[in-house]
C-alpha cells in the first residue's frame, strides 16, 4: 500500500517560516511552560483605520494611531525597495471597492459578503467594523432597519449597565426612597431600623441579599479588572496612562462585568478578555464618530454572538461532552489524521505531543496569542466569514497550522515540538487561510 503523504505546495519552503529567535507569548493556557525563555519580540500595533479620499467623516481624535513600524509589520502593506511602505496593495484595493458596492446596497447580500471578506477586509473606512456587525448578526441586511435596530440595541445595553453594575449602596438607597413614599411626610422620608429588610442589610447572608451578591461577584470582578489590565501591554490603544487606554480598560471591564452577571451559568472565564479585545479595537477605530462613541454597547453584543458558538469550551462541566473542548480537540486530532497521517502518527504516537498542551490554547482563545494582532483580525476576517460556522474553519486553520511547519514537527522531539507549538513562528497568513480553504475543498490529499 502506498503511503498517502502531503503535497508539496502544502509545505514548501516558500511559506515556511525560518527558525527563529521565540517572541514572548501568555503562558496562562499552556499546560507546561517553555523549556526556556527569551526577549519578547518588539510588539507591532495594526495600523488605524484610514478612511478613502471620498469619505469625508475624520477619525476620531481619540483613535489609535499608527506609526512607520506597525505598517512595516502588516501583511496587508508592501514596501518598495527603499523599505518604504508603498499603500495598499491592488487586490486590496479592489476587495475594498467590491466591498464598498456590496455595504451600499439597500439589502446586503450576506452569501456575497461572506464570501468577498473572507479572503481578508482591509483597513480603510470602517468597513471591518461593518462587515463583523453583519457577520454576527448584530446588523439585519436590510439598511433600512440599522437606525433603529442600533439605537434599540445601545438604549438595552444602557439599561443593562445601570441596572447591573450599581452598587448595593446606591441599590438600597434608590429602595429606601421608594419605600419613603409610603410613609407620612413626618418621618422626612427616613426609614426606621426596624424597616430595612434581611435582604438590604450588608451583613445579610441571605441568598436573596443584594449585599451577598455583591461580594459574591467581587471575586470575579477582580479578576476580570486583573485580566483587562494586562490584555495587549505593549498597544497604547489598551495600556499605559493615556485617557484612552484608560477608557477602553474600562469599556473592556464593564462588558465583562455585564456579561458575567447576565450568563451566570458561564460567568467570567480567563481568556475572555482576549476574545473580547479584537471586536472593541475594531468598532471603537470605527471612523463614524457615532459608531466609535457607541463602540461599548456595539462590542458587547458581538461578544455575546461571537460566544454563542463557542461557549461550550468556557463551561467547565462540559469539558467532556460531545460539545465540550475535549471533543473539539478530538476533532483536531482526527482531521490532521485525515489529512497527513505521517504527521499526526509523529506528534501523537512517537513523541506523545498531546494536543491539548497546544490546541486549548489555540481554540479557546481563536488564535488571538500566536499570532501579532494585525494577523489576528485577517484571520477572523474568514473564521466570521465562513458559511459553514466558525467553529469548523477554526479547526481547519489549526490543521493548516500543523501541516505548514510539518518538516520541523517531523524533525523534533516532544521537548522541541512542544516548544514550538506553544511558540508557532511567524507565518504567511494569506498562505495559512489558502491551505484551510484547500483542506475543505478536497478532503481526501
Amino acid at each position: 500500500m502506498v503511503k498517502k503523504r502531503v503535497p508539496d505546495w502544502l509545505n514548501s519552503s516558500l511559506w515556511s517560516s525560518t527558525p527563529s529567535v521565540d517572541d514572548d507569548r501568555l503562558h496562562r493556557y499552556n499546560s507546561e511552560p517553555a523549556a526556556t525563555t527569551s526577549s519578547p519580540e518588539p510588539f507591532v500595533e495594526p495600523p488605524v483605520p484610514i478612511p478613502p479620499p471620498s469619505v469625508s467623516t475624520a477619525i476620531r481624535t481619540e483613535s489609535p494611531k499608527s506609526d512607520t513600524r506597525e505598517s512595516r509589520a502588516n501583511n496587508n502593506v508592501s514596501n518598495d525597495d527603499n523599505g518604504t511602505p508603498s499603500g495598499p496593495s491592488a487586490e486590496d484595493v479592489s476587495r475594498q471597492a467590491q466591498l464598498l458596492v456590496e455595504l451600499s446596497k439597500k439589502v446586503i447580500n450576506l452569501r456575497e459578503l461572506r464570501k468577498i471578506a473572507s479572503q481578508g477586509i482591509p483597513d480603510g473606512a470602517g468597513i471591518r467594523s461593518t462587515v463583523w456587525k453583519l457577520l454576527l448578526g448584530y446588523l439585519p441586511p436590510d439598511r433600512g432597519f440599522w437606525p433603529s435596530e442600533l439605537a434599540k440595541k445601545r438604549s438595552q445595553y444602557k439599561h443593562f449597565k445601570e441596572e447591573l453594575l450599581m452598587n448595593p449602596s446606591e441599590i438600597s438607597r434608590r429602595l429606601e426612597k421608594a419605600k419613603s413614599y409610603e410613609h407620612d411626610e413626618t418621618n422626612k422620608g427616613q426609614l426606621s431600623r426596624s424597616e430595612i429588610s434581611q435582604e438590604e442589610h450588608p451583613l445579610s447572608l441571605g441568598k436573596t441579599s443584594i449585599w451577598n451578591q455583591y461580594f459574591q461577584d467581587s471575586e470575579i470582578i477582580e479578576q476580570i479588572d486583573r485580566d483587562v489590565k494586562r490584555t495587549h501591554p505593549d498597544m497604547h490603544f489598551f495600556s499605559g496612562d493615556s485617557s484612552l487606554a484608560k477608557s477602553n480598560q474600562e469599556a473592556l471591564r464593564n462588558i465583562l462585568i455585564v456579561f458575567a452577571k447576565l450568563n451566570p451559568g458561564i460567568r467570567y472565564v480567563q481568556g475572555m478578555n482576549e476574545l473580547l479585545a479584537p471586536l472593541f479595537y475594531v468598532f471603537r477605530s470605527d471612523p463614524d464618530e457615532d459608531n466609535a462613541a457607541s463602540a461599548e454597547a456595539d462590542t458587547f453584543f458581538c461578544f455575546v454572538e461571537l460566544l454563542s458558538g463557542f461557549r461550550d469550551h468556557f463551561c467547565q462541566q462540559l469539558d467532556n461532552s460531545v460539545v465540550g473542548i475535549r471533543s473539539t480537540i478530538s476533532k483536531l486530532s482526527e482531521l490532521l489524521k485525515e489529512h497527513d497521517e505521517e504527521l499526526w502518527r509523529h506528534l501523537e504516537i512517537t513523541t506523545k505531543v498531546n494536543p491539548q498542551f497546544y490546541a486549548f490554547r489555540w481554540i479557546t482563545l481563536l488564535l488571538t496569542q500566536e499570532f501579532n494582532f494585525a494577523d489576528s483580525l485577517h484571520i477572523w476576517d474568514t473564521i466570521l466569514s465562513d458559511p459553514e460556522g466558525p467553529l469548523e474553519t477554526l479547526l481547519r486553520i489549526c490543521c493548516s497550522m500543523l501541516i505548514l511547519i510539518r518538516r520541523r514537527l517531523l524533525a523534533g522531539d516532544f521537548t522541541a515540538n512542544l516548544k514550538l507549538l506553544q511558540h508557532y513562528p511567524p507565518a504567511n497568513i494569506s498562505h495559512l487561510l489558502y491551505v484551510a480553504n484547500k483542506l475543505r475543498k478536497q478532503p481526501s490529499i
